[in-house]
Parts: C-alpha cells; structure tokens; sequence
C-alpha cells in the first residue's frame, strides 16, 4: 500500500511544461546569437579606432619632444622617423608611420583583432 502512495504523491514536469521551456530557451538563443556576433564585430572596430588614436597621440609626442628638444618646428620626415623609433608596444598591432604623416595599424596574425586595419592622417601643427 505504501508503494502506491509514493507513486501518486510524485510530481513532475509534464510534456507541455518541457516543450514550452524549449521554446523559450529557442527564441533566445536565436535572439542572442546575432547580437553576440555583432558584439565581437564592434569590439574589434573599437580596439582598432584606439590603435589608431594611440598611433596619432605617438605622432604628437613626437613632434612636441622634438619641438622642445630643437626650440623649432620640426618637419614632417623628422616627426615620423622620431615616432617609428618610438612606436607602441603591442602584441596585437603593427603601427607604420609613413612619410606623408599617415599612421597605419594592423592587427597580428592570430589575434581578435587579425586582419584588421586601419589608417589616418596626422599633419604639423
């Protein structure tokens, strides 16, 4: 007799319930997906917009040391040479500083930023 109160006073969850949950989780893993993807996409543009901000800010360092050091302004060949040698650091980008004051950044091969790339102009104050 004990047995057959056991069996009665079991819950579970019902065929339905299970069916409405996977529905659910469905549409918001369908939902979800995109918007990941798109995060990835945005948070590879904005580590590129600040690889090229630094590069830029590295142009200007430049060019205000050699101004200070020189008591003149300095030209352009000498502000780029100035910043190649004192280019950022980084793992994850390659900085060229081209003779017309373009700065360019690359992402490394084999990072989240691979392939990226971007450039600007920097010019004399």
């Amino acid at each position: 007799m004990k047995s057959k109160r056991m069996l009665r006073n079991q819950k579970g969850f019902t065929l339905i319930e299970i069916i409405a949950v996977l529905v659910i989780l469905g549409i918001l893993a369908a939902v979800a997906v995109p918007k990941y993807m798109q995060l990835q996409d945005d948070a590879q543009n904005r580590a590129v917009e600040g690889a090229l901000a630094e590069g830029m800010s590295t142009m200007s360092i430049a060019y205000g040391k050699l101004a200070l050091s020189n008591g003149v302004a300095p030209t352009m060949s000498e502000v780029v040479a100035k910043a190649t040698a004192n280019a950022p650091a980084s793992d994850d980008f390659t900085y060229t500083f081209a003779a017309d004051g373009t700065v360019t950044v690359a992402g490394q091969t084999g990072t989240s930023v691979d392939g990226a790339t971007a450039n600007k102009q920097w010019t004399l104050p």
